[in-house]
Parts: C-alpha cells; structure tokens; sequence
C-alpha cells in the first residue's frame, strides 16, 4: 500500500476520518520534484514489503509442508486412527494457512486488526448461510470422539453400504462392494441410525434349506451338521474357545517369522561384547511376547453356546423350511455363506435329501 506522508499534514486519529480535501490541497502546494520524490520513495517501500511478503508466504508455506509431513509422521509412528489423523491433519493445515495469511497481509501494511474484524463478521454471515455444513463439521467431530465406525468397517447407512475410506472434516467417503465411491454428509451419519457390520469380531450366518415332504429331517440335519464341522472356519461351540485358537495361529504365525527374522539377525551378529548386547535384546523381546499372552480371566461371565443348529423354521406349502445357523469371524462370513451354500446343493442329494419346486395338483372330477 502506498502512503504518501506531507510534512506539517496533521496525523489523523486512528477513530478519525481524514479530510480529503484538505490532504488534496497539501499534495498540490507541494513542488513537483518533492511530490515525485515522495510517490517514488512509496512505491519503493511498497515493492520491498511486496518482495517481503512473497518471499515469506512461500517460506511460510514450505515450513507448512514439512510441519504436515513430521505430524503425520509422528501419527503414523505412535498408531494414531487414521481418521483421527486425517481430521486433525486437515485442520492444522487450515489454521497454519490463515496465520499465515495474515501474516503476508500485515507485511504488506493492512491493518490486520480490521482485516480480523471483518473475517469474523464475515465468518458469523457465512455461518448462518452454511448452517448445514456447519452441522457436518459438528457430526464429523462427534464422529471422531464417538468413533461409531472408522476406517476400514463395513457399514450401512442413508440408504448406502460400503467399506469406510476416509473420514473428512464435514463428510465420510466409503466404496461400495462394485466399487463406487459414495460421499455422504457428517451431520445425517452422527445423528440417523446406522448399522456396522464390522464392530463385532464374530458374526451368525443363517441359511434357509428347503427339502421335500418326504425326506427324512433327521438325516438332513446330521449331514448338515457334518458340513459346518467340517469348514474349520465355524465356530465350534464358544466364541471364547475360537478366538484363543485364532490368536494362537497368529502368535505362531508371528513366532515363525521372528524366529527367521532372529536368524537372519544371529548370524549378522557382531562378536564380542555387542554379541552380549544382543542376547539380552532377544531375551527382553521374549519377555515382552509372554507378557502379551492372554491370561484367562476367573472372574469372567459363563459362556454362551454358540454350537451350529439346523431347526424346522417353516412347513411350506411345497417344501420343509429348515434354518441353519452358525458363527464364524465377521471377515469370513461371505466365504463361509457361500461354501457352505455350494456344498449343501452338492451334497445332500447324495444322502436322498431332495430339493423340491414348487407344486400344483389339479384334481379332475370324472366325466368332465
């Protein structure tokens, strides 16, 4: 901004509002070469503060990128949600920009008190018009400090379903199963009902197995049976039971894989006293694995079973309603829904079990 000062020309108070005409007159009864002298001695001012203010807004936007590139950083070392990075990321960058925008403003010679003034004005306006976004930012935070779901579940809600992707600041994106990218607003996810598939480890798969009139129940319900005792994805009896069987495989999954990893490591080994320095590392990683092994609780409620059943749910007009019902772990369902499904139509036709159609008898009355 260029300011052009005339010497004896009162100061105007900040609360007062200057007399152009009066600064007129003063630029007027300057001599030509003191007016140039003044304007060129402006105009240079301004373009230092210029240079000033282009060099520190890209200063400023680079200390910016290195301040995301380090918090996200630090995120991603201590396990942060990623939904919670991914908020919070976006509004560090939010607030780091406006300082410094207001910054650049200030060196260029605005006030910056009144250029505050009239963003928070403008921002109270804006937040009126944008009440409906507002309520998104509102649901978005709610949703971070309620975590109803995060990344990666598999929920339904606002008449969608799909997998999470990300977690905005006024919207959630999930994909759907074909793969379809759907936004939906933060507001109606914190406020509606919403289902997710993914919050429990275990889930029931149900079936519905029609046979004929004829067949014997029994004997479907034992072969049945036999095929979900055979998939060594159900559940047995207690869900307990599973997931110690699950996290043994894992531990002895990740067992096997340190035990190559300290192989490989025990014959890079320095000798001599690091070697010493080595060994107790190993032996404190030890330590550490035992210590995270699950410990039985005594005090823990009885346990409910949740052994497969094949129960009588329907007698249809053309068929036997049987539902079966199983529990597996939630990311096996659909392979266990439809494994099971092929080896029953596979299956039980060889043990005379029949999959009847649907039935119409017509009775002729004689001489018609």
């Amino acid at each position: 901004m260029i300011n052009l000062q005339i010497p004896g020309m009162p100061t105007a108070m900040p609360d007062s509002v200057p007399d152009r005409g009066q600064e007129l007159a003063m630029l007027k009864s300057l001599p030509f070469d003191e007016l140039m002298d003044r304007i060129v001695h402006s105009m240079v001012e301004f373009a230092i503060n210029l240079a000033i203010a282009i060099v520190v807004f890209y200063v400023g936007r680079l200390i910016i990128t290195k301040l995301y590139k380090v918090v996200s950083g630090v995120f991603a070392r201590r396990s942060i949600d990623r939904s919670l990075a991914v908020f919070v990321l976006s509004m560090v960058r939010i607030v780091l920009y406006f300082i410094l925008i207001v910054t650049v403003i200030g060196i260029l010679g605005i006030n910056t008190t009144s250029f505050i003034a009239i963003f928070a004005s403008a921002g109270v306006a804006v937040g009126m018009a944008l009440s409906g976004t507002l309520q998104n930012f509102a649901g978005g935070v709610l949703i971070l400090l309620l975590k109803p779901y995060k990344i990666g579940d598999y929920i339904e809600a606002q008449g969608y379903a799909g997998t999470v992707r990300e977690i905005q600041i006024f919207h959630t994106i999930i994909n759907t199963p074909d793969n379809k990218v759907i936004i939906i607003p933060n507001g109606g996810l914190s406020t509606g009902s919403l289902n997710n598939w993914s919050r429990e480890d275990y889930r029931r798969v149900d079936w519905i197995v029609s046979i004929s009139y004829g067949d014997n129940i029994a004997e479907a319900r034992e072969k049945i049976l036999a095929i979900l005792a055979s998939d060594g994805r159900v559940v047995e009896r207690y869900l307990e039971d599973d997931r110690e069987r699950h996290a043994a495989a894992i531990a002895e999954q990740a067992a096997a894989t340190d035990s190559a990893e300290e192989q490989q490591a025990e014959e890079k080994a320095p000798r001599g006293i690091a070697r010493i320095f080595h060994r107790r590392r190993k032996a404190v990683k030890e330590a550490l694995r035992e210590a995270a092994k699950p410990v039985a609780n005594p005090f823990a409620e009885s346990r409910v079973d949740r052994a497969p059943g094949v129960w009588v749910s329907a007698l249809a007009a053309s068929s036997v309603d049987l539902k079966v019902s199983a529990w597996t772990r939630s990311e096996n369902y659909w392979g266990v829904y439809y494994s099971v499904n092929e080896r029953i139509l596979a299956e039980l036709p060889s043990e005379n079990i029949h999959f009847p159609f649907p039935q119409l008898d017509v009775h002729l009355s004689p001489g018609e």
